[in-house]
């Protein structure tokens, strides 16, 4: 029966490998003519392009999708079977994203370090990642949701040092966003010959763990009865994963989800034993990551070069993410430290006044205090009369935005009974990011109304999504927590294509998914106010049934809630703030997440309590974003939604190293 499995599996793959392979050869054959490609490949004519273009460009690109699917399939077998995780991939642990920040880094400040050996610097931020993901897990005894989401949030925080250090070095950021998003595209054969040896060496070594990583299928206890060092059999095998994986970033940047494809793939199709797998999973990521590429090439018809491989294959991945989560065990407990009650409770008579008290001075320092060629200087007078028309309008942009978003992720997590739901974290953000390049796309200019209605749209389409996906499944909340990030991880591939195509508007589109409130006016202050008013003073009407819903479906009739009506309202007003908020201020906050966080932790439990002073908190951190944005660099500024996701994700990570009580 084995045998008939492993035949089928291999088949598959053949099979796979045949269609890539096929079409490789029909869109070749329309660059060049078949009788030709020798000539091409050998010796090609100085005289004639399309030979040039084939030895040079054509051919190098598929060798080198080969080559790197062969890897990334290898390196996500390896990560699965070592970790028994189905989830596991370079993608959803972070490591490629560690890989590229550390690429990034050493191309902006220490480019040296890149004719040394890129791969020693990739190598170098892949194990620092993984290391800080091992760490955090090991709080929660390597559980395998919270090793996911400790990868899946790392990657957020170095996608997000990413993003900040583009915006501050601009005349990298083309080049950098191509390469950043997985780019194929080829001058020479050098990307061929830097993977070929390596991936040979790790493949190598791989085939020679082959036989005793066979015993992790055993328990730990048996593996370990037979003689067997599992800690350094576990390392060694991790090393070779991270390091194709380093290998494979440092030369075509993040190739998102192949990991995670073809070792899947591999299995679903009779491949079951651990060194079938090792055989298969690799035809399997180089025939998957072909195709894409393909398909990419062909849908992008002369903007090839510039439409990343590596974003397209997230428009994959996502959906596959999406239908292995059911197969992962989860525990309706494994998040529950966000919902223990604090320690010492205050009252909110006290509470209120400090919290006034702490925006208050937040305001008057991000308006007063600054910083100018010739230091720390304190406005007033004609000084003040001037700066105010610039800081005066972003710092009420950030207050209000702040408020929106720290309402929203009250209510999202009390609808959701979820505490670490949140605008950002869900993909709420990015449903409004993608109704706002909607909004570009429909109009040359959109107006005010036009986004707002287009991002309202997509934020409302996700929440549904993932209400209509948890209610259906049942899913935990953990497990809610990671469609909304699959969810998110396939939105940003639309965005990520949109802008590697060149855009005129892509620079507009970018500075915004900073969250940059540089822009703010008088005009877009008051708008900002008129929309924030209503929808501010909305959510403190739904506090009672905002406590009633985390006590359960049954629990919630039988104090005589209408369940479709409350969720369709809280839903409505979610997505309204939510759309509100990333309008002024962008998506990259975790204001959401933060800010009803802080609320409960300092006694602020009741849902009115907890809805006014997540309102509160989320205000001070985005005008104390803003404010930093501004002074910590001068004279140059990051965009305060970006500092506040610094501030943000380090929180989340930390939440996920506390042990449940």
């Amino acid at each position: 029966m084995q045998a008939n499995s492993a035949s089928r599996s291999v088949v598959l793959a053949a099979g796979l490998a045949a269609l890539a392979v096929t079409w490789a050869i029909v869109r070749l054959n329309s660059q060049l003519p078949l009788h030709l490609w020798t000539q091409a490949w050998l010796h090609p004519s100085l005289e004639d392009a399309q030979q040039l273009l084939f030895h040079y460009s054509a051919l190098p690109r598929l060798v080198t999708a080969v080559l790197c699917g062969a890897a990334l399939g290898l390196a996500g077998t390896i990560f699965q079977h070592v970790l028994r995780n189905p989830l596991a991939s370079p993608t959803t642990l972070g490591v490629e994203a560690g890989a590229q920040l550390a690429l990034v880094i050493a191309t902006i400040w220490a480019p040296f370090l890149l004719g040394v050996g890129r791969e020693f610097v990739a190598v170098a931020g892949a194990l620092g990642v993984t290391a800080l993901i091992f760490a955090v897990s090991s709080a929660r005894g390597f559980s395998s949701l919270t090793l996911i989401l400790a990868g899946l949030v790392m990657s957020l925080f170095c996608g997000s040092l990413v993003v900040a250090l583009k915006l501050l070095n601009q005349e990298y950021i083309s080049s950098l966003y191509i390469w950043g998003a997985g780019s194929l595209a080829q001058q020479d054969w050098s990307a061929v010959t830097y993977l070929l040896p390596r991936l040979l060496g790790c493949a190598f070594a791989a085939a020679l763990l082959a036989r005793p990583l066979v015993v992790l299928t055993l328990s730990d206890e048996s593996a370990s009865a037979l003689g067997v060092s599992l800690r350094w059999l576990r390392i060694a095998a991790l090393f070779i994963a991270v390091l194709l994986t380093a290998f494979v970033t440092s030369a075509v940047g993040i190739i998102g989800f192949i990991g995670l494809a073809a070792p899947q793939i591999a299995r679903l199709s009779g491949a079951r034993r651990f060194q079938e797998r090792l055989v298969v999973a690799p035809l399997m990521g180089a025939g998957l990551l072909v195709l894409v590429d393909q398909a990419a090439q062909a849908s992008s018809g002369s903007f090839s070069d510039f439409l990343p491989t590596g974003a397209v294959t997230a428009l994959l991945g996502a959906p596959l993410l999406l239908w292995l989560l059911p197969q992962l065990k989860s525990s309706s407990n494994d998040l529950a430290p966000g919902f223990i009650a604090p320690a010492t409770a205050y009252r909110p008579g006290i509470l209120f006044p400090l919290l006034m008290t702490g925006l208050v001075a937040v305001t008057l320092a991000s308006i007063l205090l600054g910083r100018s060629t010739q230091g720390w200087s304190i406005a007033d007078g004609e000084m003040l009369a001037a700066l105010a028309e610039w800081r005066v309008p972003r710092t009420s942009v950030a207050l209000l935005g702040g408020a929106m978003l720290g309402m929203a992720g009250v209510l999202l997590q009390r609808l959701t009974r979820n505490p670490v739901a949140s605008p950002e974290v869900l993909g709420i953000g990015t449903g409004v990011a993608i109704g706002i390049l909607l909004s570009m796309v429909i109009s040359t200019a959109p107006g005010r109304g036009l986004q707002l209605a287009m991002s309202s749209a997509g934020a409302f389409t996700v929440l549904a999504f993932l209400l209509w996906r948890g209610i259906k499944s049942r899913s935990a909340p953990d497990q809610m927590l990671l469609t909304g990030i699959a969810l998110s991880a396939f939105l940003d591939a639309i965005i990520v294509s949109f802008i590697a195509l060149g855009d005129p508007r892509a620079a507009q589109l970018l500075a915004w998914l900073a969250g940059s409130t540089y822009r703010a006016d008088a005009t877009t202050a008051w708008m900002t106010l008129a929309i924030a008013a209503p929808l501010l003073l909305a959510p403190p009407f739904f506090s009672r049934t905002l406590d009633i819903l985390p006590l359960g479906e049954e629990t919630a009739r039988e104090l005589g809630v209408d369940l479709r009506l409350a969720r369709l309202a809280i839903m409505g007003l979610t997505a309204f703030l939510t759309a509100a908020s990333v309008l002024a201020i962008g998506p990259l906050t975790f204001a959401g997440l933060v800010g009803p966080h802080l609320a409960r932790a300092i006694g602020l439990r009741r849902a009115f309590e907890q809805l006014i002073g997540a309102a509160l908190i989320g205000a001070i951190l985005m005008i104390l974003a803003d404010w930093l944005g501004r002074i910590v660099i001068f004279p140059f500024q990051l965009p305060a939604g970006l500092v506040a996701a610094l501030i943000g994700v380090p929180y989340l990570i930390w939440h996920l190293t506390r042990r449940g009580r």
